[in-house]
C-alpha cells in the first residue's frame, strides 16, 4: 500500500484520498496477475502429461481385468469316475453323503459361504462324456478342483495324469486356479498328497513327451488350443507352471473338506 505522511493525508480531500487508494489497489492487482501468469508459464507440463497417461493406462488395465474376471464365476469338479466328485458335490451343496453312483451328466448347484456364492459344476468322469461337458463350462470357470482317488492313484496314475494334462494344457483354463484334491483320506491305504504329487509329476513328464511326438507327426493344427506344460528339456515339475496349482487332502465320507472350502472362500 502507498505510505502517506500525515501532512499529505491532511492536504488531500476525502475523495482524492479514496482515489489514490483505488489506484494503488489496481496496481497491486495488476502485479498479482502478472506474477500468476509468469508462474503458470514456467510450469513444466511434461510430468503432468506423463502422469495422466499412466493413470489412464492403469484404469484401462483394471477395467479389462475386471471384465475378464467378471465372466468367470463357476467352479468345476473334475477327475476320473469314482474319484468321489459327486460325493463332494453333495456334501457341499446338500450337506449329505450320497450312495455311490456314476454321473452320466453334470450336476449343477449354487455353493454359498457367508455372503458370497458361486455356481459349482460336477463334471462327469467317464471319458466318453467328460470332454464334451468340460467344453461347455471351461470358459466360465474361475477355479478347477481336480479330484483324485488317493487309494487307487498309483494304479490309475496314467489315466489321471492324461486327463489332468488335458485340463492344464488347454488355453481356456489358463486363468483358472487349480486344486488337486486327494480324496478318500479316511482309508488306511490312501496315498498322501505329497506322494500323489510326485507320482503325477513323473507321469506328466511321460504324457508331455508322448503328446509332443504326436503333434510333430500330425502337424501343429491344435497349437492355438493347447499349451506345452513345463520347461522343455527338463523333467516336469508343477513349479515350472505359471498357473496357480495347489494340493490338498480330503475325505468326503468323513466330511473332512476344510481345505476345499477354505480354498473356495479365498477365491470367492
Amino acid at each position: 500500500c502507498a505510505v502517506l505522511t500525515l501532512d499529505e493525508c491532511v492536504s488531500f480531500s476525502p475523495s482524492n484520498l479514496f482515489g489514490v487508494l483505488l489506484a494503488e489497489m489496481d496496481k497491486l492487482n495488476e502485479n498479482a496477475r502478472q506474477r500468476k501468469q509468469i508462474k503458470l508459464g514456467e510450469i513444466d507440463t511434461g510430468p503432468i502429461i506423463v502422469a495422466l497417461l499412466l493413470g489412464f493406462i492403469a484404469v484401462a488395465i483394471f477395467v479389462i481385468l475386471r471384465r475378464r474376471s467378471a465372466g468367470r464365476k463357476d467352479f468345476l469338479l473334475t477327475g476320473l469316475s469314482e474319484s468321489g466328485k459327486s460325493a463332494i458335490f453333495m456334501q457341499l451343496i446338500h450337506g449329505k453323503f450320497p450312495a455311490t453312483f456314476t454321473s452320466i451328466k453334470e450336476n449343477v448347484g449354487d455353493y454359498r459361504t457367508g455372503s458370497a456364492s458361486a455356481r459349482l459344476v460336477d463334471i462327469p468322469g467317464h471319458y466318453r462324456v467328460r470332454d464334451k461337458c468340460l467344453e461347455l463350462y471351461k470358459h466360465r470357470a474361475k477355479g478347477i478342483v481336480f479330484v483324485v482317488d488317493s487309494v487307487t492313484a498309483h494304479k490309475d496314475i496314467r489315466d489321471v495324469a492324461d486327463f489332468l494334462y488335458t485340463i492344464l494344457s488347454d488355453s481356456a483354463t489358463q486363468p483358472c486356479s487349480v486344486l488337486v484334491l486327494c480324496n478318500k483320506q479316511d482309508q488306511t491305504t490312501a496315498k498322501s498328497a505329497q506322494v500323489i504329487k510326485s507320482l503325477l509329476e513323473s507321469e506328466l513328464h511321460t504324457v508331455r513327451d508322448t503328446r509332443s511326438r504326436k503333434l510333430q507327426s500330425v502337424g501343429d493344427e491344435d497349437g492355438s488350443k493347447s499349451i506345452t506344460l513345463g520347461k522343455p528339456g527338463r523333467d516336469f515339475e508343477f513349479s515350472h507352471i505359471a498357473q496357480n496349482i495347489q494340493f490338498a487332502e480330503a475325505s468326503a465320507k468323513d466330511t473332512e473338506l476344510d481345505p476345499l472350502t477354505d480354498w473356495l472362500a479365498r477365491l470367492l
